[in-house]
Order: C-alpha cells, then sequence, then structure tokens
C-alpha cells in the first residue's frame, strides 16, 4: 500500500558493507537521517579483507575475557586467494554496474579487493562516508517504548537506545600505540541492522574434539596456504571454502583429505580429486584421538597435522535486545516478515542482509528500499496478524518440504527476489542476470578448477548484459574497460 505522507527519522545502521551502505543511500534519498557505525575503519564490510587473525583462537572461541582491547575480532573470513563464484556483471547495485576499471583486476571472476573497491566506489559516488562513524563497535540496542512488562503497546512510539563504543589509536611518550574509547548512547527512531553472517563459526560436534592436541582452526581464519607446508590436512567439509582451499592446499601440503558428508561429489570436483595424488576424498569423521589420528565413517584413518573446518557460520546479535520478541533458534532469526521485518517491532527494527543463496547486491538495494519508504510513510505494511501468518505459511512450507531450520534463509529462489520487489516497485531481475548465474553454477560444476576463467559459453548472454541499459545508460561517465 502507497501512503502520499513522507516522515523523516533519525536512523542507526548498524555496519557498513554493501547492505549497510546501500541502506544508508536509501535511507538518505527518503529524507531520513542517518548514521552508519561500523566497527572497522574502512567500508566492505566482509570484503575489507584483514591478514591479521593472530592472538585469536582459531576456532573462533572468545579468548579475550571480555577484554575490550580486543574489540575488533576478526570480521571477515576473506581468504588471500579469494575470487567471486559468480560473474562480476551479476553483482553491480541497480544504477551502479560493477564494470571492469583501468588499472584494476579485469577477470570476470575478479579477487576480493575488487569487491571492496566497487563498494569503496559506491560510497564514494553517493557521497556516504561523512555519515558513517568508523571504529565505532555497537555494544547495545534496546526498546524505549515498551512498558514494565515487556510488551509493546499499540499506542506506543517504539525507539531504540543504541550504545556504542568509538576506538581510536594514539601514541603515548613512549611512541607506543595506546587504545582510546569513548561510550556513546544515542536515542535513534528506528534501527537497521546490517552487519552479515559470514564471521560467527560455527563448529561440528566431533567425538575427541576437545581433547584433540593438533592445530586445530576454522576456515574463517585461514589466510594463506603457507603455514601448511608439507603437513598433512584434513578439511572438514564440502563447502564452496572447503572445495577451494584443497585446491590450494594441495599444491603445499604432504596429503589433504577432504571430509564431506556425501561421497556424492560434482564431477568438477572429481575431476580435481583424480588431477592430484595428494589429494584423498573421505567420508565424515568418526573420532579424533590425542595422538593426532583421525579416525573417519568407512574405517580409514590417518595422522594429520590440521583440521579445518569449513562448516559454515552462524547468525549472531550479540548486542540486540529485543525482550524476547526477535530470536535465534538454529540459526533461524524470526519471526520475520520477508526475511527483514519482526511484525512487532516493525517497520522501527529491521534487517538487511539475512538471506542467503540470492544475488545479494540488489536484493540487500530492494530490501533497503521497501525499509527506507516504510520509515518515511511511503508504504505501509500489513496488519500484524497478516504478516505473522505469513511467516506461519513459510515456516510450514519449509518443513513440508524437508528443509532444516538452519536453512530458513536459504532463498536460491529467483522469482522469490522477483516478488520482494513488487513490495516496493524495484525491478525483476534481468534474465541474463538470472542466466549468466545459472551457467556459473553449472560451469562449476563441470569443471570447478577452471570455470572461473573458461566462459566461451555465455558470449552471448555477457554480450546482453553489457548491451542492457544497466551498463550503457547508467553512469555512463564512469571510465570502464569493456572485455568481451
Amino acid at each position: 500500500m502507497v501512503s502520499s505522507i513522507c516522515l523523516s527519522k533519525r536512523v542507526c545502521v548498524i555496519g557498513a558493507g554493501p547492505s549497510g551502505l546501500v541502506a544508508a543511500r536509501e535511507l538518505r534519498k527518503e529524507g531520513h537521517s542517518a548514521v552508519v557505525l561500523e566497527q572497522n575503519d574502512d567500508v566492505g564490510g566482509q570484503w575489507l579483507y584483514d591478514p591479521n587473525v593472530e592472538g585469536h583462537d582459531p576456532l573462533g572461541r572468545d579468548i579475550s575475557g571480555g577484554s575490550s582491547s580486543t574489540f575488533l575480532e576478526v570480521h571477515s573470513s576473506v581468504y588471500d586467494s579469494l575470487r567471486l563464484v559468480s560473474p562480476r556483471e551479476t553483482m553491480g547495485f541497480t544504477d551502479f554496474p560493477f564494470s571492469v576499471k583501468k588499472g584494476r583486476d579485469p577477470r570476470r571472476f575478479p579477487g576480493h579487493r575488487e569487491v571492496y573497491l566497487y563498494l569503496r566506489d559506491f560510497c564514494e559516488w553517493f557521497g556516504l562516508r561523512d555519515m558513517i562513524r568508523f571504529n565505532t563497535r555497537v555494544e547495545y540496542v534496546g526498546m524505549v517504548g515498551f512498558d514494565q512488562n515487556g510488551v509493546v503497546g499499540k499506542d506506543h512510539l517504539i525507539k531504540w537506545v543504541v550504545r556504542s563504543k568509538e576506538y581510536w589509536k594514539n601514541s603515548d611518550y613512549n611512541n607506543k600505540d595506546v587504545d582510546h574509547k569513548k561510550v556513546v548512547e544515542e536515542v535513534f527512531d528506528a534501527v537497521v541492522v546490517a552487519t552479515g553472517h559470514y564471521s560467527s563459526p560455527k563448529l561440528p560436534s566431533i567425538r575427541g574434539m576437545d581433547s584433540w592436541k593438533r592445530r586445530q582452526m576454522h576456515s574463517h581464519f585461514y589466510r594463506v596456504p603457507e603455514p601448511f607446508r608439507n603437513e598433512v590436512v584434513v578439511i572438514v567439509g564440502n563447502s564452496l571454502s572447503g572445495q577451494d582451499l584443497s585446491m590450494e592446499l594441495v599444491e603445499v601440503a604432504k596429503d589433504v583429505y577432504l571430509s564431506s558428508r556425501s561421497m556424492n561429489i560434482s564431477e568438477g570436483l572429481s575431476k580435481v580429486i583424480s588431477k592430484h595424488q595428494n589429494l584423498h576424498l573421505r567420508p565424515q569423521i568418526e573420532s579424533l584421538e590425542e595422538d593426532g589420528k583421525v579416525s573417519f565413517m568407512d574405517g580409514s584413518w590417518v595422522i594429520a597435522d590440521t583440521l579445518i573446518y569449513c562448516t559454515g557460520y552462524s547468525y549472531t546479535l550479540p548486542f540486540l535486545d529485543t525482550k524476547g520478541i526477535v530470536t535465534l533458534d538454529d540459526d533461524r532469526v524470526g519471526p520475520l516478515y520477508e526475511h527483514t521485518f519482526p511484525p512487532s517491532l516493525a517497520p522501527s527494527l529491521s534487517f538487511i542482509g539475512i538471506p542467503r543463496k540470492i544475488i545479494g547486491f540488489p536484493f540487500f538495494e530492494s530490501q533497503a528500499k521497501w525499509i527506507a519508504q516504510l520509515l518515511s510513510g511511503k508504504r505501509t505494511l500489513p496488519s500484524w496478524d497478516d504478516m505473522m501468518q505469513s511467516i506461519k505459511e513459510f515456516y510450514h512450507s519449509r518443513d513440508l518440504a524437508g528443509i532444516p531450520k538452519q536453512s530458513t534463509h536459504d532463498i536460491a529462489d529467483f522469482e522469490y527476489c522477483d516478488r520482494y520487489g513488487d513490495y516496493v516497485g524495484f525491478p525483476h531481475l534481468e534474465e541474463w542476470r538470472k542466466q549468466l548465474c545459472i551457467s556459473a553454477i553449472i560451469s562449476a560444476e563441470v569443471n570447478l578448477e577452471t570455470y572461473r576463467d573458461s566462459y566461451d559459453h555465455d558470449h552471448d548472454l555477457l554480450h546482453q548484459a553489457l548491451q542492457s541499459p544497466h551498463f550503457t545508460q547508467l553512469h555512463a561517465d564512469q571510465p570502464q574497460v569493456v572485455a568481451l
């Protein structure tokens, strides 16, 4: 529903990654006063590569004892060699194409730094940097407008208190860096949570894991292969990162064992394994022993030097206090209407970037537009009852499909993204964008090692993309290099 009323709100956006940046832009477009709080010293979120993982527990457990001196936990999971799994043409925001620029990574599946530079360009082009407070960690977000029983009243105007710590470095008279911090507490009309979901490692439960004496780490802390030279490495999990790390480590390690839930692997991975005599596929781990022994479910075993867990990530919202209205249950953030709004707190509290297995940047943009227009009064949400019924039906459909709760936010559906955009008049994904994504997935299934650099088969799709208004009519004054 569209309304002619326009209201300006003071909004706190948490995070300056892709979802936070596009949220800031859309909020400002709608006339809101937005402040972005970012714990790092630059934009990018996950795409801000951080090579420094020393001093952290390699499994991702908190070893700081609550010490504020380690407030900047490792946020990015990006490793040095990481490249996109989808072609760059699919990723750009609708009015800011992810084009090749002179002097930068020209590949269609570029490395992570190219994405960071794109986000930095986006920030500069739209003048967003002045809206961001860097080196600022959000410690607490809580409601102001609720009664003593924690029930939000219908007539209450919910506001949010946000407590953050601003950090900066200085030098004392001994020329040693000293951390300084300032606690800031503010009240906002609305909060947009854009913190991402690839920073809190998820670990398996394996018998003997706590007593295994050799190196164990989550892939979140992996950066380069050299520390594993001449080692026997077991990689747990046949995910995208598990496959990437296997292909990289096999060049330096003595042996690499890829432990997978299923022995039914893609043709592409099968080709990689057959190519390298020191890369071995194994089933799940049955147990670990103190002497370094790793026993697999098929009865085989190996003495390993290192275990790397490529077992995914959990959603985490340690700063958010909603008095139990929004909960985390086996990686289900809920209840959320369309993965974005908790019905009892909408639209004053919203989330951008919860969904997975989507073309992220355009989807984040559609979320940001909807949030901004709801806050301005230009659009309205369904009733509380209708939103809760929609959530209930969605959960039920997932249950009927046999989809586990932990995969609640895995979308993998272009049609859903298009329907979502309809809420705010956001354009449907271009057909070439969809087909290029599908083409990359199919190519990876067959040629895992080479598909990022062999794309002759989608030449026609690429031509359609580069001739589309997305590339030809928007920001034509930006220097671009078109590579066919």
